[in-house]
């Protein structure tokens, strides 16, 4: 058992691409923690699309032995956390398994968007801060101007913040040093009851479910019956273990420590992130605070292009749902695509990750329906109903209001595309919170409707500000407004997989695109063929795909005109019959377009 005054616990806080995973490969490597024939770029990272895309989806952990320059050997834990808003609370609950940061920032960059958002989760869990700056031997590194951007945004000293090339090796003995002699030594007491927080759960085919834990107090050992405070679950241990990073087992974990369990747990649904696990008999009094069930906020329809791969999707995504709690699905039909799967996601970049992840790891071909987001519909009767699907909406005389969800969104932008922000914001119905400068840069904070930023918004925002601006939100609840359901019809029938939430303002101009997008998409039938959208009954915009014509009058040569309008009067006569029993056929690829280019 290690003494506690010789554990140090932290995780590394930064924004996409400032070298979070690097720092951790380098810390892993200069102690010996892996062997130089093992080690790989993104040690920590597991998954193809995390490696392919450069960023951390799941918090991973590490076990590192470092002999310090006081002759003591220190066990350091880090914990690498995700730097994307949509896993918010997995960071946060990783925050509060350990007890002190690195603060990983772009010494060319700065501070941006993702910096502040988990820096502030780190303050919120009383951690102690270490500066680190990255990237020094880049031409554009500027660090003074960084350490005073840190002390002005955040309001941290940074006199002595850790200067270093992660690449290189430069500065990574002092990172270590600073490990040990900066942050504190965790606090717990081993002779009272069990109480460990459950960081992070994930599922292996050969074990069943594994589980991270941090103790807080107690000991835990091989053989314990476990409790899971909040889902009320007993398990008996099997096997314990420290990761470096693979498994090493250990026959007990005492107060301070780090590991893994498993308990032969069938499913990641029963380990909720943040329950507090104690023993069966002897158990303490009172859960840790603060944990929440996650929350999908992103909802949309995955339908398979080929309606016989519908099996195929139900496997895939029963076996993708036993890895990964925080998504939600249940069965849906629709008249255009068949049946599918109507799915709850964490953000835009959770349902990217999870569609990609089924496309590939199943080769599965997806048509993805347009996001949407959870209203909460009031009715006249007093109660209230979650919508998920724009096409189940009650109808409106049963409906007192409708209430969306709004966040509250931070973004730090080049003074020179500010004003490009600001339209931006405003056309998306936000309301301005606040603008406060850090040397050339603006901090504006927007109170903004979720509905209008997953369509397409982030891209919008890139696009305008040429990739300079850094973007970070968090959900601030439910607010009233004057939406309405668009639907969209095709020969007069609705077409439910194109329905959506809109504000009533901004309707008429969404329906008008659509229409125009669908008129170029579907292919002309031998009949006109009306596109229109509507709200309720009211038809806002409408199109008209030509019908396709047979010249039947190229045998009228000569003679006289009747005999030509006679001919035209029995085929107009002909093309209403037709319209009048003709189906609309449109294709896949129509929604597919449709789909991905609306917003």
């Amino acid at each position: 058992m290690t003494e506690l005054s010789r554990i140090r616990n932290f995780s590394i806080v930064a924004h996409i691409d400032h070298g979070k995973s690097t720092l951790a490969d380098r810390l892993i490597q200069l102690t010996g923690t892996v062997a130089a024939r093992d080690m790989k770029e993104q040690m920590l990272d597991a998954m193809d699309i995390e490696r392919e895309r450069g960023i951390t989806i799941k918090a991973n952990t590490v076990r590192i032995e470092y002999p310090a320059r006081d002759g003591q050997t220190y066990i350091l834990n880090l914990i690498d956390t995700p730097g994307h808003v949509d896993f918010a609370y997995e960071v946060s609950r990783s925050m509060r398994a350990v007890e002190g940061s690195l603060l990983v920032v772009d010494a060319s960059q700065g501070v941006e968007a993702q910096t502040l958002a988990n820096v502030y989760q780190a303050i919120d869990a009383d951690h102690e801060i270490v500066p680190v700056l990255n990237k020094i031997d880049l031409p554009a590194a500027d660090p003074e101007r960084v350490k005073a951007q840190i002390e002005d945004v955040i309001g941290l000293d940074a006199s002595e913040a850790v200067e270093i090339s992660a690449k290189s090796g430069l500065g990574i003995p002092e990172v270590l040093e600073a490990i040990v002699t900066r942050l504190p030594a965790p606090k717990g007491d081993r002779d009272a009851p069990l109480k460990a927080m459950l960081v992070d759960s994930w599922y292996d085919p050969y074990l069943g479910v594994v589980v991270l834990i941090r103790v807080m107090d107690g000991i835990i050992r091989k053989g314990d019956r476990i409790k899971m405070m909040q889902t009320g679950a007993v398990h008996g241990i099997d096997k314990l273990a420290v990761l470096k990073p693979q498994m090493v087992d250990t026959p007990e974990l005492g107060p301070g420590e780090i590991g893994i369990f498993t308990g032969s747990i069938k499913q990641v649904r029963d380990t909720r992130v943040g329950d507090t696990i104690t023993h069966e008999k002897k158990s303490c009094a009172a859960p840790l605070p603060g944990f929440k069930p996650s929350v999908p906020v992103v909802f949309c329809g995955l339908f398979p292009v080929d309606a016989n791969d519908f099996e195929g999707l139900r496997d895939a995504i029963e076996k993708l749902a036993l890895n990964d709690a925080s998504f939600t699905h249940e069965m849906e039909t629709s008249a255009a695509l068949g049946f599918g799967f109507r799915c709850g996601f964490l953000g835009l970049l959770h349902l990217e990750v999870i569609r990609d992840r089924l496309e590939r790891e199943y080769d599965l071909d997806l048509i993805t329906t347009a996001p949407s987001v959870v209203y909460d519909i009031h009715m006249r009767d007093g109660t209230v109903q979650q919508l998920h699907n724009p096409a189940d909406l009650p109808d409106l005389t049963y409906v007192e209001h409708v209430e969306e969800p709004r966040i509250k969104a931070t973004i730090l932008v080049p003074d020179d595309y500010l004003g490009d922000v600001l339209k931006l914001c405003q056309d998306r119905r936000g309301e301005q919170l606040e603008l406060t400068y850090a040397g050339s840069r603006a901090m504006v904070v927007y109170d903004l409707p979720l509905n209008e930023v997953v369509f397409d918004f982030y891209d919008r925002l890139k696009s305008v500000t040429k990739g300079y601006a850094s973007f970070d939100y968090q959900m601030i609840g439910y607010r009233e407004d004057n939406l309405v359901k668009m639907q969209i019809l095709v020969n007069d029938e609705p077409v439910d997989a194109l329905s959506m939430m809109v504000h009533r303002d901004r309707a008429e101009a969404r329906g008008r695109m659509m229409c125009e997008k669908l008129k170029d998409l579907i292919p002309r039938h031998m009949f006109k063929i009306p596109v229109q959208a509507a709200i309720g009954g009211r038809v806002i915009a409408r199109e008209t795909i030509a019908a396709l014509r047979k010249d039947v009058t190229a045998k009228c040569y000569g003679g006289d005109v009747t005999r030509k309008k006679k001919l035209l009067e029995k085929q107009k006569a002909g093309k209403k019959k037709m319209r009048q029993f003709g189906k609309v056929e449109i294709p896949q690829t129509a929604f597919i377009s449709a789909l991905k280019m609306d917003g």
